[in-house]
């Protein structure tokens, strides 16, 4: 077959340099987006004259049949194919006859990509937006259930001060709403048209590059050619929020895999995401979280590779960013799973609250102690060093703060009194902390309906 490019060619491609150079093992997941962009072409270029009405009928009869072929796996790719565009445009030879050799009147491979990868991540972007909701209403129906269920909350993986495991998974919830909005403003910024910019200098036709845009669901057309076919500043902004949603997810299944262990027993996982041990029959292994955390690592290498790739790219295209489709679609696909991996492990959690509220020990109320004088009217400062000293008493005595008497009380101050002993209640201190986006119940309430306010919002109309 004869290459694209090939008429100033008189010699052959050496066979190890076309396998290195071929992308069509890779980019031929793309075929939805390049034949829906090249039916969106014959379109245009019937409106600018360039082809008859019967041409541009044939050329998207042509990709049409073309398409369905793809979406049956009947499509068959044959050696000399060396990336998705040759493959639709020779099977588009086959059918429609010389007619097929318009279609690219005017288009370059350059604009024809960089439109295919637009349209591809703006459907991905849909699909994991969909998936990180169906996560977050996971988190919410677990947080519903457990408002008033008191755990330990932790700072530098100490116990610090008590809240409500509520609080913990919305916590979470929170974080991963800024990944939708990120994805959410992703999408703004990938439904630019670059369609039309041809090579680099722009199309010498009369296409009417507003009407392609508006067929093709594009919200803008690209200002500069050059810029157009070179842009992958798309693939960069989505690959940075697929990172920070695997973070997101990674600390979370990190919170996940200690709750689960013996010495916490707080969770445990449905045996639908757990797996065992090939030695040791008691194992029951938190692998879903395990390999979320993991994979953190790859989404975060995506980004990576693509920001190396782009650094010292001269304008405008260079067949470096060939590479940019690889980590682009490992990283949906990472996620994707992930998601649903995550997402369905939420769901089968089981809460020991009994454990959780084992965990709380007294001293997690030093701070209450604290404001209790603070109310009093001692100088903050003071109440902390003054609270501080019954901590140390404690543990001198080797017993619960809660347990320490009237007269231990007052040989640490005078200020002092019965009230102390009442102090330690953890549900009361859950209660205090009532502000807006505290762990009492009253603020969860609150939180849990802004929530549900906010994700009923995000959902297609």
């Amino acid at each position: 077959m004869t290459k694209l490019w090939g008429g100033r060619f008189s010699g052959e491609m050496d066979a190890l340099m076309a396998q290195y150079n071929n992308s069509i093992p890779f980019d031929i997941r793309l075929w939805d987006a390049d034949i829906t962009g090249s039916i969106a072409y014959a379109h245009a270029l019937a409106k600018a004259g360039i082809v008859t009405v019967d041409e541009a009928d044939h050329l998207t009869t042509g990709l049409r049949q073309i398409h369905a072929e793809f979406s049956t796996g009947a499509f068959d790719v044959k050696p000399d194919d060396e990336d998705i565009h040759t493959a639709v445009e020779r099977r588009l030879r086959e059918l429609q006859g010389d007619v097929a050799g318009k279609l690219h009147t005017g288009r370059s491979r350059n604009d024809q990509v960089a439109t295919d990868m637009r349209l591809y991540a703006l459907d991905a972007i849909l699909h994991l937006r969909n998936l990180l909701l169906e996560l977050e209403t996971n988190l919410i129906s677990l947080a519903t259930q457990h408002i008033h269920t008191a755990m330990p909350g932790y700072t530098h993986m100490q116990r610090a001060q008590p809240i409500t495991f509520a609080h913990w998974c919305m916590a979470y919830f929170w974080a991963f709403t800024r990944d939708v909005d990120r994805l959410s403003d992703c999408a703004r910024r990938t439904a630019v048209l670059p369609l039309g910019a041809g090579a680099l200098a722009g199309n010498p036709l009369p296409i009417d590059r507003v009407a392609l845009a508006n067929e093709l669901g594009f919200a803008q057309i690209s200002q500069n050619s050059l810029d157009g076919v070179s842009d992958r500043d798309f693939v960069a902004d989505l690959l940075f929020t697929c990172a920070l949603t695997g973070i997101h997810i990674s600390r979370l299944a990190e919170d996940l895999i200690l709750y689960s262990t013996a010495e916490f027993g707080f969770v445990s996982f449905s045996d639908a995401y757990s797996t065992g041990s090939s030695l040791m029959p008691q194992k029951k292994n938190p692998d879903a979280m395990e390999l979320a955390r993991g994979k953190s690592g790859r989404l975060t290498g995506n980004l990576m590779a693509i920001l190396t790739l782009l650094k010292g790219l001269p304008m405008t295209y260079n067949k470096d960013m060939q590479e940019d489709k690889e980590p682009l679609f490992d990283s949906i696909d990472t996620l994707d799973i992930t998601l649903r991996v995550v997402s369905g492990a939420l769901a089968t959690l089981r809460i020991n609250a009994e454990r959780m509220a084992a965990a709380l020990d007294p001293a997690m109320l030093a701070t209450d102690v604290a404001e209790y004088l603070v109310r009093k009217g001692v100088p903050f400062r003071t109440a902390h060093h003054l609270s501080g000293q019954a901590v140390a008493l404690s543990e001198q005595r080797g017993i619960p703060m809660n347990k320490l008497t009237m007269e231990d009380w007052r040989s640490i101050s005078p200020h002092f009194d019965e009230i102390i002993l009442t102090v330690f209640d953890f549900a009361n201190s859950i209660a205090s902390r009532d502000v807006t986006g505290g762990t009492s119940p009253r603020a969860m309430a609150e939180q849990l309906d802004a929530a549900r306010c906010w994700l009923h919002e995000q959902m297609p109309a």
